[in-house]
C-alpha cells in the first residue's frame, strides 16, 4: 500500500511540473493587451521554465543536477513560480491550491526519501 502511495506522489509531482508550464503560459497570455507581447510571454515563459528544469532539475537527466539546499531553492522557485503565475493572472484560489499541493507533495517526498 505504501508503494502505491509513493508512486501516486511521484505522479502528483509530474502533474505539478506540467501545471507550472500551464500556469506560466496562462499568465503570459493574460498579460497586457498587446497581442505580440502576450504571444511572446505565453510561449516564452514556459520555454524558459523548461530550459531551467532541463538543466538543473530533471532528476537523473539534468545537465547540472542540483542536490541539497540548491535543489530545495530550485523547487521553491520553480513551483512557487507556477503558483505566483496563477495569482498574477487573477486566479488566487487555484494559485493557493497549487502551492498547498506542492507543499504536501514535497513533504511526502522528503519523508519517503523520493
Amino acid at each position: 500500500m505504501l508503494s502505491l502511495a509513493k508512486n501516486l506522489n511521484l505522479l502528483v509531482m509530474f502533474l505539478l511540473e506540467l501545471g507550472v508550464l500551464g500556469a506560466t503560459g496562462f499568465w503570459g497570455f493574460t498579460v497586457g493587451q498587446n497581442w505580440p507581447l502576450r504571444l511572446l510571454l505565453g510561449l516564452g515563459t514556459p520555454a524558459l521554465f523548461i530550459a531551467v528544469w532541463a538543466v538543473f532539475g530533471a532528476a537523473n537527466d539534468a545537465r547540472i543536477p542540483l542536490t541539497g539546499l540548491a535543489r530545495v531553492a530550485l523547487e521553491v522557485l520553480w513551483f512557487g513560480g507556477g503558483a505566483v503565475a496563477l495569482v498574477m493572472a487573477g486566479r488566487l484560489v487555484p494559485g493557493l491550491v497549487f502551492a498547498a499541493v506542492y507543499v504536501v507533495n514535497a513533504a511526502l517526498r522528503l519523508l519517503w526519501h523520493q
